[in-house]
């Protein structure tokens, strides 16, 4: 009886662990983060509007002429509401280039320059979590379901 207490025990431990792959922010894994989410949108919007609106826009509109470079090379802030590309990425790079800023060879191509700063150590996976929530919160529902798919899709979360 022990011992099957004890297998019991470790099979649900190790249930846990790999499920916290996918629900825990910051793990391999991303799980879709859903905007329906009441108090996690709550939270994202005072998250967004201290650390995202002065760049991205109070309404998520982003900065003028987003798509012309600036006389540095670099591009203006994009839009986070349904004219930008936010909603093409997947939820483990949304999570990556707001924790670690845009990497060349990694979220971003060779080379590539940005003003996105880096946010570890300033807001937590789960702030970065609620953040992403109310950007998504303002997208129509066929751009919800169409990054949900590529959330989920193999490779893409």
């Amino acid at each position: 009886m022990k011992r099957k207490l004890i297998v019991s025990g470790i099979a649900i431990l190790s249930i846990f662990a790999a499920a916290s792959l996918f629900l825990l922010p910051g793990g391999k894994a991303q799980a879709f983060i859903d905007p329906s989410d009441a108090s996690l949108v709550a939270r994202g919007r005072s998250v967004y509007a201290s650390h995202c609106a002065a760049c991205h826009g109070a309404r998520l509109e982003g900065q003028p002429d987003w798509r012309t470079r600036l006389s540095n090379g670099r591009l203006p802030a994009p839009p986070h509401d349904a004219s930008g590309h936010t909603w093409h990425h997947p939820d483990n790079v949304l999570v990556d280039i707001t924790r670690n800023g845009l990497v060349p060879g990694k979220t971003a191509p060779e080379g590539y320059q940005s003003d996105m700063p880096a946010y570890a150590g300033l807001l937590s996976d789960e702030e970065i979590t609620a953040v992403l929530a109310y950007i998504k919160s303002h997208w129509p529902p066929e751009l919800l379901e169409l990054q949900r798919k590529v959330t989920l899709e193999p490779g893409g979360g």
